[in-house]
């Protein structure tokens, strides 16, 4: 499904409508083995179930979170989350020394902390209780223990020095993780310390003036702490909680009336604060605030692959390309923000956008043996290098593309990436309000929960999915017990099939959606769902396109060379380079699916289950810039004088190195020649501009123009400073045109007092004989032709004003 089909299908039911509802009961089989009825969205008649529904005025939700540990997930799941147990997350405190217990904030409160060990605390805590693994509940036992203990009379809790620290006040920010890893301790264990613990931190949280709301990265992700007010709320039913939920709605950053902010992670948690104030608030234009926020950001810079979008710190305009990255943290907030509001609003397009981003995105964040991760991860990408990028293609200046630690380098993504496996493993299975279950997720796993009367049932899920397209399901039960079982419809999936006992069980489906199978259910009950698998195309940004074949996007098989490049043989640091070449447009959209004999990780290139095959020509003129970051896609169908070759497309997520939004090859006369851009270079570039916006091909709206890429000489002011092109090969030239940046009354850049074009001849720079006026007039195109040169080189020489400085939009040099 094309991508904006699939926004606006999400979109459409942004209201909560119960979209058609159909009951399917023909005779014989179905009335043995049961009733099958479809739902699009699953609607809450009355709170209820086993798991601590909402208490009213919350409104009640159609799916309950179990106690972690009730999911034990297998296969290929479980493979992330031993690697996970062995890699960073799980022995983070022998390589951050932001988790020295005697030396920690958090503990002792006359020390030093921030969100580094939150961060990692929320995913180590389910960690541990996903897997029972022994040393991880025991060491997230003891950083509870000193949590607790260090709680002050006022409720305040964490680093004395985070009462005082914004404008004065409380940073509430890092709080909000720990109260995530204190609900599931309790959850799991029935710990009895943590609902008055939470009710005391909020109680003083309550007596804070508005304004603290405001304040710091807070400001835009309370919707994290209204979860945990709630959650509070539900076991306590204590009014004045609600009220809190009602400051911090007024008083934080507003989504209800558009973005905010364009911080890539601060969206990722905080598009959904409408909707989750809703519940309290009951009002529908909420809800659909938060399915607009998210259409608002992916139909702006979710244009590439993968489920994520342009945010490799702040979504810039004009920064789409999939070459742009999304943080790690980006990846594992959105899928948590998913998994919620899954459970709130019963619908299913959210799960699929979460199963999206784990299957496609979130295993290429880290190295195979998660010892490692990197900052960014992208659509397009060619080369992972621990080189600081310095022409913009990127916001951040710093290295961030290499796997390792970096424990100082990236800070919050290593320490924070730890919630994605586990979380999503809990979510796999969720209890319903009506005493069921729902598979909400597919992966091999066993759930244990309480159902219909409230009696204990074991449901074992068999499934090579997302990689086979079957998933098999046995009952185990003490009794026969009577419950709807919820099986998740994706939205790829047009065809599904369902079996109880062997027998069929005919539905009509219009994905996404659930379809409910309600029977009295006895042991060694067996269902089958089977979602029949295609390979499809999405067209995106400039014609590109990308494969998918059910949930799984496809990306090009690129030979990857592994080189160690720092670190130790425990924690290594290694940067991934091309061993093969990168730059094909798919040739045809005819593709043959392999599978593959294969054991161990399917996110690694040997570990593959599956293969496609597909067509493709090279684009010679498709390179990486200088410092071997993926130009930008240029308009398909692309011309290509090349051989066809069969090139092998595998699992996005296994492909460290990817191509996965493609050209198109085109035979016809709208088939474009890929232009090869020259290589900028400029005497001086500020670190927040680019050389790449001088040949961007943006037409900005004037000179004062903020919202087009941009270069300046910021911060040289007066003198003489300059901008070059080299070409690979020499052209014909006889004209250029250069469009200034002018930011008067806002910064100090200008038009420059006077400028030239030279040429270079051997190793001489040379004016441009008879040229005509060099114009500096603002908000045009300045239009200069000379006597023609053949030349490989130019440079433009500008003479900046006193005491300013001066910038370029667009530079064109013409035949």
């Amino acid at each position: 499904m094309e991508r904006r089909s699939f926004l606006r299908r999400g979109l459409a039911v942004g209201g909560g409508a119960l979209v058609g509802e159909s009951m399917a009961r023909p005779a014989g089989a179905v009335a043995a083995q049961g009733t099958v009825r479809v739902v699009r969205t699953a609607e809450a008649a009355a709170a209820g179930g086993h798991y601590t529904p909402n208490r009213a005025p919350l409104r009640p939700e159609p799916f309950l979170r179990l106690p972690p540990g009730s999911v034990r997930p297998k296969g290929w799941v479980r493979r992330q989350l031993d690697l996970q147990v062995e890699g960073l997350n799980g022995r983070m405190p022998e390589v951050s020394d932001y988790l020295v217990y005697e030396t920690n904030g958090w503990v002792d409160p006359a020390k030093e902390g921030w969100e580094e060990l939150p961060y990692w605390l929320r995913g180590f805590t389910d960690l541990g209780l996903v897997t029972g693994d022994k040393r991880v509940r025991d060491l997230t036992g003891r950083w509870v223990d000193g949590i607790l203990a260090a709680q002050r009379p006022d409720g305040w809790f964490g680093p004395a020095s985070l009462r005082t620290s914004l404008e004065g006040g409380p940073d509430f920010w890092p709080h909000m993780p720990v109260l995530d890893a204190l609900r599931s301790y309790a959850d799991a264990t029935g710990d009895t310390r943590i609902t008055p613990f939470l009710t005391r931190y909020f109680g003083f949280q309550n007596a804070q003036p508005a304004a603290v709301f405001k304040r710091g990265w807070g400001a835009f992700r309370w919707g994290d702490t209204i979860d945990s007010i709630y959650w509070a709320y539900n076991r306590t039913g204590e009014g004045w909680l609600l009220d809190l939920v009602r400051k911090i709605h007024s008083g934080s950053a507003d989504y209800t009336a558009g973005i905010p902010t364009w911080h890539n992670v601060n969206l990722a948690q905080g598009f959904r604060e409408p909707l989750q104030y809703g519940v309290l608030a009951g009002d529908p234009a909420l809800r659909e605030a938060t399915y607009r926020d998210y259409a608002t950001v992916m139909g702006t810079y979710g244009r590439f692959p993968g489920g994520g979008f342009a945010g490799d710190e702040n979504c810039r305009p004009h920064y789409t390309d999939p070459r742009q990255g999304f943080e790690t943290c980006g990846f594992v907030e959105f899928m948590h923000s998913f998994e919620l509001l899954t459970r709130i609003t019963g619908d299913p397009v959210w799960a699929d956008r979460c199963e999206e981003i784990a299957i496609n995105s979130l295993p290429a964040a880290f190295d195979p043996a998660q010892k490692g991760t990197h900052y960014i991860t992208s659509a397009n990408s060619v080369r992972l290098d621990d080189v600081a990028k310095t022409h913009g293609q990127f916001q951040n200046s710093f290295a961030m593309q290499a796997y390792k630690p970096g424990i100082h380098q990236y800070r919050c993504c290593p320490h924070n990436y730890g919630m994605g496996w586990p979380y999503y493993a809990e979510e796999l299975w969720l209890a319903t309000y009506d005493s069921g279950l729902c598979a909400s997720m597919y992966a091999a796993s066993e759930v244990t929960a309480k159902v219909g009367d409230g009696t204990t049932v074991t449901v074992t899920e068999d499934t090579g999915y997302p990689f086979e397209e079957t998933v098999t399901l046995r009952i185990s039960a003490s009794r026969p017990v009577a419950f709807p079982l919820y099986l998740r419809i994706p939205g790829w999936c047009d065809a599904p099939s369902l079996r109880v006992n062997g027998e069929a069980l005919p539905f009509t489906a219009a994905p996404p959606c659930y379809a409910v199978v309600e029977r009295t259910w006895r042991s060694g009950d067996r269902v089958e769902l089977r979602l029949p698998m295609r390979t499809t195309t999405r067209t995106w940004d400039r014609g590109a396109v990308s494969v998918a074949h059910g949930p799984v996007t496809f990306s090009l098989a690129i030979e990857e060379n592994w080189r160690r490049f720092a670190g130790t043989t425990a924690w290594p640091e290694y940067e991934v380079t091309a061993g093969s070449p990168w730059n094909y447009g798919l040739d045809g959209a005819s593709f043959t699916l392999r599978r593959r004999t294969a054991t161990g990780n399917p996110f690694t290139r040997r570990g593959v289950p599956v293969e496609l095959r597909a067509k493709a020509r090279r684009i010679v003129n498709w390179r990486a810039d200088e410092e071997n970051v993926v130009r930008p896609l240029q308009d398909s169908p692309a011309r290509s004088a090349e051989p066809p070759e069969t090139v092998t497309l595998i699992p996005m997520g296994a492909a460290r190195l990817r191509i996965t939004a493609f050209p198109v090859i085109g035979h016809g006369p709208d088939a474009h020649d890929w232009m090869l851009p020259p290589i900028a270079t400029a005497s001086h570039v500020w670190s927040g501009d680019t050389v790449e916006a001088l040949y961007d091909g943006i037409s900005p709206a004037s000179s004062h123009d903020q919202s087009v890429p941009r270069f300046t000489w910021w911060d040289h002011t007066g003198g003489t400073e300059w901008v070059g092109y080299e070409y690979p090969e020499p052209i014909t030239a006889s004209a250029t045109e250069v469009y200034w940046f002018d930011d008067t009354g806002q910064g100090q850049c200008r038009v420059p007092v006077s400028w030239r074009l030279l040429y270079r001849d051997g190793e001489t720079w040379r004016p441009v004989e008879n040229p005509s006026a060099y114009g500096t007039a603002r908000d045009t195109d300045n239009r200069t032709t000379f006597t023609s040169v053949r030349a490989s080189a130019f440079r433009l020489e500008a003479q900046l004003g006193g005491g300013v400085s001066g910038g370029i939009l667009e530079w064109r040099i013409s035949g």
